[in-house]
């Protein structure tokens, strides 16, 4: 039997709708996107952050091909790091932003889980760190 969840018209794409227009009804989340929203149209602060980001990336890439880096560089990285916490809109957006990943790899969990078990997951069937449940040993 082949599911076609493509098809807008299947119970299943009815309930993730639902389920979509849940999560965007929610106070918290509506105050989340709020903080994205408003660090996306301040480029003051988006600045800061990228260029953080892109040192980031280029200290982690210097690091993987086998240099040390610097006091300096260290430094440097963590005084502009400061700052980006320091930045009120910023530091709303990066928390903004984990809190909605923690949601979606929450959603995704309770999802993959009921489709690994056949039924809807307890929490201690979400809490179970990875085991596999299959005898391979990494049961605790």
């Amino acid at each position: 039997m082949t599911i076609d969840l493509q098809t807008k018209d299947t119970p299943v794409i009815a309930k993730t709708k639902e389920l979509c227009e849940t999560i965007l009804e929610q106070t918290k989340f509506q105050s989340l996107q709020q903080s994205i929203d408003t660090f996306r149209a301040d480029n003051e602060a988006r600045g800061v952050y990228e260029a953080l980001i892109e040192k980031q990336q280029f200290l982690v890439e210097k690091q993987q091909s086998g240099h040390t880096l610097t006091e300096d560089e260290i430094e440097d990285f963590e005084k502009d790091r400061e700052a980006l916490l320091a930045n009120p809109v910023a530091n709303a957006y990066i928390d903004a932003h984990e809190q909605i990943q923690q949601l979606q790899s929450s959603i995704t969990n309770y999802v993959s889980k009921t489709l690994e078990l056949g039924r809807v997951p307890t929490e201690a069937d979400l809490s179970s760190s990875g085991c596999c449940g299959g005898g391979c040993g990494c049961s605790g």
